[in-house]
């Protein structure tokens, strides 16, 4: 049986081991979990009988389906706020963390790695990704935008990729993922035991990568990239509209209108923070784009657009959410500015905090 916290950390010989381990609840992740993945990875920092961490999740078909909805939609109802506030400050923390860890940190990911998921393991030394692998960044879709670091590696995906994974939510398979460097390596799950196993025995971990690492293929985005680097170019999300609904009879039409319809789904004001997310990020080091996440996830809580969007997730079982403003013309851009400029109480401090390494 799952443990209470959802995840289990054991060692094996020279290896950390870190379980997802809430397949009931898609290991979606807790502020508990956050702040128990930190400990862990400080503690095995410092300690000369690890050689690094694998990563790993019990469910067959989940990585980790992201942040507990459940949970912050309770917390909404509850306007429990700053403990909401509390549960961003531990995810973003976690990030800090792993980019501060040095050792091999590996996590081995067999299904769905969604917002949170992708935090808590794109930015270790290496992530492998099986088969079954699969990504995606839909917070806009909620309410809300594409953080845990999203603001530092979607801008750095190549050509205009990253904007357009953050505004659609796209899912995307393990090719996609290799070739847009999202994942390190690309190796049959049948391996994954492999791996773990050469951790243990303190077995150089690129070579034994490197050496079961397979093409994974060409992936489905390469044929619209064309497109999307001419239309997610444009300099607001107003014009990317009009330039998806201008798109000419061809290879890309029908692409072009269920893009156009994906993007009228999801909340006018997420899309546009989206937008200029990908715009600062590219100039951001890592430590900066989690603070400002922090800010705008702070302001964001807050707003109707958040609760609307969570409890139409959750309580609602997926019905469409109402938005407010309910289209991209009515969204005031000088409060998106705001948002990005109007320090809030407690910001996030990285820097100053007692990390053991």
């Amino acid at each position: 049986m799952p443990g209470p916290l959802g995840i289990t950390f054991e060692e094996n010989d020279r290896a950390g081991i870190v379980t997802l381990d809430r397949p009931a609840r898609l290991n979606a992740l807790t502020r508990e979990m956050f702040e128990a993945l930190s400990a862990n990875y400080q503690r095995w920092a410092p300690a000369p009988h690890i050689y690094g961490v694998a990563m790993e999740s019990t469910h067959p078909t989940v990585f980790c389906s992201g942040g507990d909805l459940k949970i912050l939609n309770a917390l909404n109802h509850d306007n429990a706020i700053d403990e909401i506030r509390e549960f961003y400050r531990a995810a973003y923390t976690h990030v800090w963390v792993l980019e501060k860890f040095i050792r091999p940190n590996v996590p081995l990911i067999n299904g769905l790695a969604f917002g949170g998921g992708i935090g808590i393991s794109l930015l270790g030394t290496h992530c492998v990704a099986g088969e079954g692998y699969r990504f995606a960044m839909p917070q806009v879709g909620i309410g809300f935008l594409p953080d845990i670091g999203g603001t530092y590696f979607l801008p750095r995906l190549f050509g205009w990729m990253g904007t357009y994974l953050a505004l659609t939510g796209a899912v995307v398979g393990p090719a996609d993922a290799y070739r847009l460097r999202l994942v390190s390596h690309y190796i049959p799950s049948s391996y994954f035991g492999v791996i773990k196993a050469a951790l243990a025995d303190n077995h150089p971990i690129d070579r034994l990568l490197d050496g079961l690492h397979r093409d994974p293929g060409e992936g489905e985005l390469v044929r619209f990239t064309p497109a999307i680097d001419r239309i997610f170019s444009a300099p607001s999300v107003e014009e990317i509209l009009e330039r998806l609904d201008a798109e000419p009879e061809g290879p890309y039409e029908d692409w072009a209108k269920q893009t156009a319809a994906t993007l009228r789904e999801k909340s006018p004001t997420s899309l546009k923070i989206a937008f200029q997310q990908m715009r600062r990020g590219k100039s951001l080091e890592l430590d900066e784009a989690l603070r400002l996440e922090f800010r705008l996830a702070s302001h964001l809580v807050t707003t109707p657009d958040f609760r609307e969007g969570i409890d139409a997730r959750i309580a609602g079982k997926g019905r469409m959410p109402q938005w407010a403003p309910a289209t991209v013309a009515e969204v005031d851009d000088s409060s998106i500015e705001r948002l990005f400029e109007t320090p809030v109480d407690g910001e996030l401090k990285l820097n100053e905090q007692k990390l053991v390494f």
